[in-house]
């Protein structure tokens, strides 16, 4: 036995003691009493020693051991032990075996004591973080309690009673004010762990602290009869909230409200009287963002599904309310709905659509030799290109009243002439351009752009294959203190950025450079080889 400063029972009594203090497992403790006194031993008996120290986690015994490995010829008597001496503790050793020998007891020294007590500290601070870890990292997206416990530099450290967290001054609403002691409510948004501990980073600007501060609030939320589906804030001055109710009887938004606005008011109150907008939530997009507008009044409504985008139309005395104070109304909702919109009064769509039906008239007598009345019914027809009348079905353009069977056979035959001689004219710009032909055969290319790749000096399959996406698309960068816009081969065109590069891919198959399988990916590689592999089976 080894003699201590302490006797069995208090061992035990100060491993229970910090166990609790620090909220970790006993066993973490008597572990790191082990390894602390093992050095501790180690300073005594040397450094290379292999010392074990055990505690009895029942009674308290402590009992100290250097293990030696059994060799045939000794050249470190501090790890090693010979046969003829390893067969003195234990008769059955064999050359490879690790002996365990039992040392003489020993009192710690001042310097010994002191670096146990280090190992001990240390091993508990590194327990005390895991546990903070593991506890916190299965709490982001909550809503945590907790006490001032400094300010630094505006940013607030938050004691949670069993950590900390920091709240930084951009996570905070604006004009708030946090004092030493003061209580605070706070969104969990991220947990990390660190070299110096877990940090936890709190935040009252989230758009989810709104959203479980209304759960705290309001019961049919909490229940799962309410959903809220969206959030949009501009922290500390206003909010929109959309929810939807599964319950057909139950009102999803004075169910936020509360009576005489008791919910949301407890809300707005949290928030330091951010307003708040409850809105209504549809599946149906259009009538979703004409609510998502409120209190504007919307007059007419076009959706563009393929770019996300929605033309608000609003009485002209409506567009300042539409808008909102700095574009602050229609930039919640865009964040609430996730559509770009663009607002216009009536006055300003009314001569948007003027100019554009003069524009399709003019296009339509100068394409297909018509008078401007004939190019005007098209237009009003609804008819935006010489492609739709080139390729539209006979009897649609036949039922247009004033036509016939003939008239419209007439201008479909007109309208394919003229796509013809378009395309005559941009097959012969692109030679001129000296664009060769193979480029034409790569998918999604188009005549247009055979003429604007040869006025890039794209002007093969392996120069396409050898573009990068911003060379077709375009990109932005800073010269002399200002962002310029560089364009790309394709500006003007409607190409997205996975559009140019499927471009860039589908020329690299068709130059050799990768495989059809390997523009596929393993997924649908792996997909078409499996009937053969069922078949093979």
């Amino acid at each position: 036995m080894a003699v201590v400063s302490a006797n069995r029972l208090e061992l035990l009594q100060i491993a229970d003691a910090v166990a609790r203090e620090k909220s970790i497992d006993r066993s973490i403790v008597i572990a790191a009493m082990e390894d602390a006194i093992a050095k501790a031993a180690r300073s005594r008996y040397g450094a290379e020693t292999d010392i074990h120290a055990e505690i009895n986690p029942r009674t308290g015994e402590l009992r100290l051991a250097r293990h030696l490995l059994v060799v045939d010829q000794v050249e470190n008597p501090a790890v090693e032990i010979d046969l003829v001496g390893a067969r003195r503790l234990n008769p059955a050793a064999q050359v490879g075996d690790s002996i365990a020998d039992t040392l003489p007891p020993f009192d710690f020294g001042r310097i010994a004591a002191q670096s146990a007590k280090q190992v001990i500290v240390q091993k508990v601070r590194e327990a005390e973080r895991d546990r903070q870890y593991e506890e916190y990292k299965d709490r982001i997206g909550e809503i945590v309690n907790g006490a001032v416990k400094r300010v630094e530099y505006g940013n607030v450290v938050v004691d949670l009673g069993r950590g900390e967290a920091s709240l930084r001054r951009d996570e905070l609403l604006p004009r708030e004010v946090f004092k030493t002691g003061d209580r605070i409510r706070a969104y969990v948004y991220d947990v990390r762990r660190e070299q110096r501990g877990p940090q936890i980073f709190l935040s009252r600007t989230h758009p989810q602290f709104m959203a479980k501060l209304f759960a705290q609030e309001v019961p049919e939320i909490y229940d799962g009869i309410v959903e809220i589906k969206a959030v949009a804030r501009d922290p500390g001055s206003r909010a929109k909230i959309a929810v939807t109710s599964r319950d057909s009887s139950v009102d999803p938004v004075g169910a936020c409200v509360g009576m005489r606005g008791s919910r949301v008011q407890a809300v707005v109150n949290e928030l330091q009287g951010e307003k708040i907008d409850i809105i209504p939530w549809s599946q149906d997009v259009a009538t979703f963002i004409v609510n998502a507008l409120a209190p504007a009044e919307v007059v007419k409504v076009v959706l563009d599904e393929d770019r996300e985008r929605i033309e608000v139309v609003v009485p002209d005395a409506q567009l300042s309310l539409a808008i909102g104070r700095r574009g602050q109304n229609v930039r919640l909702a865009s964040q609430l709905t996730g559509w770009d919109i663009d607002i216009m009064t009536e006055a300003e769509e009314s001569e948007r659509r003027q100019k554009e039906f003069a524009e399709r008239t003019k296009m339509f007598a100068e394409a297909l030799d018509l008078d401007e009345m004939m190019g005007q019914l098209l237009a009003s027809e609804g008819f935006a290109s010489v492609e739709e009348i080139a390729y539209v079905p006979l009897n649609e353009l036949a039922s247009i009243e004033g036509f016939d069977e003939d008239t419209a056979q007439e201008l479909q035959n007109r309208a394919l002439a003229h796509l013809a001689q378009v395309e005559a004219d941009l097959d012969a710009r692109r030679k001129e351009l000296g664009v060769e032909d193979a480029l034409r055969d790569v998918p999604g290319v188009t005549s247009p752009m055979l003429v604007a790749f040869g006025e890039h000096d794209i002007k093969t399959v392996e120069d396409l294959a050898g573009c990068a996406t911003d060379d077709l698309t375009g990109w932005t960068e800073r010269k002399d203190g200002e962002v310029i816009r560089v364009s790309g081969a394709l500006d003007g065109f409607d190409v997205s950025r996975e559009d140019a590069e499927a471009l860039i891919m589908q020329a690299r198959v068709k130059a050799g450079w990768i495989s059809e399988e390997e523009l596929a990916g393993p997924a649908e590689a792996e997909a078409e080889e499996t009937p053969a592999d069922e078949a093979q089976g």
